[in-house]
């Protein structure tokens, strides 16, 4: 776990986030592949929530960031 996260800098592989805890709760947690099963990286709650709600379809990512960027 410290070396996945030091190699990543310290802080979530998305978006940098380095709040290890609120309150009781652990923030950054081990993202793994539901398919392969491979651990990715080391993820905030809201990212690793965010990919497992887009179902971690790339697809629908990629329509999600055009549709923020139209509106």
């Amino acid at each position: 776990y410290m070396a996945m996260l030091e190699s990543q800098g310290g802080g979530c592989a998305v978006c940098g986030s380095r709040e290890n805890f609120r309150g009781n709760q652990k923030m950054l947690h081990v993202d793994h592949g539901h398919v392969t099963g491979k651990n990715r990286g080391i993820l905030c709650s809201k990212c690793n929530s965010g990919i497992g709600y887009f179902e971690e379809s790339v697809e629908n990512l990629t329509k999600a960031i055009a549709y923020l960027k139209r509106n």
